[in-house]
């Protein structure tokens, strides 16, 4: 398997492709250097921490993930979460540094004991609807926070007087410039970051980004009180949730024909990463949306790609140091609103309109982030996420099936022509029986039952069960069994049986056939 992704992922196979992916290292890295910066100011650090999160996380991730496209560094969700986690402990400017460190660390930890549990499946738990609204509500806090810093206004307060019209005007162009460059698939942050650097003697004076000095490793803990370490240690796991479902959403979507990598896998490489990030001094990582989309727009064709933009990105830093102090704060703020405006498009939610299905979710997690804020608004997000999973399991229904032709049983209820089997009643949970329905399902499966002498019970969709509907289903045979009447059950999975006989329902287990219709000719050949 290692040596399929290796092959399947790099090097690249001709000088076409060697070509391709130089390209897209160069514009990856161009695009890495402004968000590395602005990601940093969204939380409240030096650009350094940002520029060097990029560097020690992408190049960590490097190490062990395997996604073909995707970019470890610095995102817009794990700034604006970080922002509102620092802000909540009312520190100090001067220990916001040794905060952003000890919070990579603890996401590092998250994801290497998600990987060592073999917990990937979590990706699953937060739905595309809520990190939609999510995505919405961060977008749209972002830009309206960075709006002070895109009109040039001094120390990014909202206070206009003073402030010369050519200085505020240098922002708003550079946005409009990179969204146009967007639309012909420029690399724009590359182009405006350099046009910005060489048009340094005709600008305004105005705040610059100044010098991107390296930090150095950061071999000790940062010192924090115990206070400080619990409320990092409380944000570090909703943290790390986000930015794997963000970084999962990204690599899933990138996937060409290789299918997206091992989950487990990449827990364990974003663990490196973020790992990487905390020793660099810098701040928690992931892979992003929007600039895995720019290495995919810039045609990449290998994971090469991504390694020449984190050395790109390393000698910009080392050799040009002094250049890139002149680029202006209005313009770092440009480039982060451009980055953000497609996450405000409307389209996903009118989708959800027209499908009837996840519109109040994905508005709710876009309130909750906009309403009660970032940090609130993730918790939200998440918890949002679990109860409606929750939710549409505990509200499973129960269908009756009934035969159409030789061999197949449906829904009775979707297929007309399915004929109901004689003296026999045949029904399906929709939803895995767990502890949050298999009560209630059981009391239906018993009401429907009525007087029949036999009831075949499908479960198709349980590939397991918890000890709550294990006693549902012991309780609905007894409670059959004194009416005189017979319990089957059909679709066993192989987990179902063996958990079966251990819970003393042997004879259940036993009598399960792999299929409704092997279920019901067993029955028939037994019958007197």
């Amino acid at each position: 398997m290692l040596a399929h992704d290796w092959k399947m992922n790099w090097p690249p196979r001709s000088f076409r492709a060697i070509s391709a992916d130089v390209w897209a290292g160069l514009s990856v890295g161009g695009l890495l250097l402004p968000e590395g910066i602005a990601y940093a100011a969204i939380a409240g650090l030096a650009p350094a921490q940002g520029v060097m999160a990029a560097l020690a996380g992408g190049a960590g991730y490097q190490l062990l993930g395997r996604s073909r496209l995707a970019i470890v560094s610095p995102t817009s969700s794990s700034a604006a979460l970080l922002a509102a986690t620092i802000a909540a402990l009312g520190t100090m400017p001067a220990q916001r540094p040794a905060l952003a460190i000890a919070m990579a660390g603890l996401v590092a930890l998250v994801f290497v004991a998600l990987a060592g549990l073999r917990l990937g499946t979590l990706s699953s738990l937060i739905s595309r609807p809520v990190l939609q609204g999510f995505g919405f509500g961060l977008a749209a806090t972002i830009i309206w926070r960075q709006g002070p810093t895109v009109l040039g206004l001094p120390g990014g307060s909202g206070a206009m007087g003073g402030t010369p019209v050519a200085v505020m005007l240098i922002g708003p162009l550079a946005v409009a410039i990179l969204l146009l460059l967007r639309r012909w698939q420029w690399p724009g942050p590359l182009i405006v970051l350099l046009g910005s650097i060489a048009a340094f003697p005709l600008l305004p004076d105005m705040a610059r980004v100044g010098l991107i000095a390296n930090r150095g490793p950061a071999l000790a803990l940062p010192a924090l009180d115990g206070e400080q370490w619990f409320a990092l240690a409380r944000a570090a796991v909703p943290l790390a949730l986000i930015l794997f479902a963000e970084s999962w959403g990204t690599m899933a979507g990138l996937a060409g024909d290789e299918g997206p990598p091992q989950t487990n896998r990449e827990l364990l490489a974003l663990g490196v990463a973020n790992a990487g990030a905390a020793l660099g001094g810098g701040m928690p990582v992931g892979a992003g949306y929007s600039v895995g989309n720019a290495n995919l727009a810039a045609g990449a064709r290998s994971r090469m790609a991504a390694v020449l933009a984190v050395i790109g990105l390393a000698l910009a830093v080392e050799t040009g140091a002094g250049l890139l102090a002149r680029i202006p704060l209005a313009v770092v703020a440009a480039v982060v609103i451009a980055a953000l405006i497609p996450a405000l498009d409307p389209r996903p939610f009118l989708r959800l309109h027209r499908l009837g299905r996840d519109l109040p979710v994905a508005i709710t997690a876009a309130l909750g982030v906009l309403m009660a804020g970032v940090l609130n608004g993730m918790l939200i997000a998440v918890g949002l996420s679990v109860l409606v999973v929750v939710d549409r399991m505990a509200r499973s229904q129960v269908a009756e099936l009934g035969r159409i032709g030789s061999h197949d049983f449906v829904d009775r209820a979707q297929h007309t022509a399915a004929v109901r089997e004689p003296d026999m009643l045949i029904l399906r949970p929709s939803a895995p029986l767990f502890f949050g329905n298999a009560d209630r399902i059981m009391l239906d499966v018993l009401q429907r039952a009525g007087r029949v002498p036999m009831l075949v019970l499908s479960l198709e969709e349980t590939d397991d069960l918890d000890s709550s509907a294990l006693d549902a289903l012991a309780r609905l045979r007894d409670r059959l069994a004194a009416r005189q009447q017979r319990l089957r059950l059909a679709r066993v999975h192989d987990r179902v049986t063996a958990v079966l006989g251990r819970a003393g329902l042997a004879d259940l287990a036993s009598a399960g056939c792999f299929s409704v219709a092997d279920t019901v000719a067993a029955i028939r050949q037994v019958a007197p």
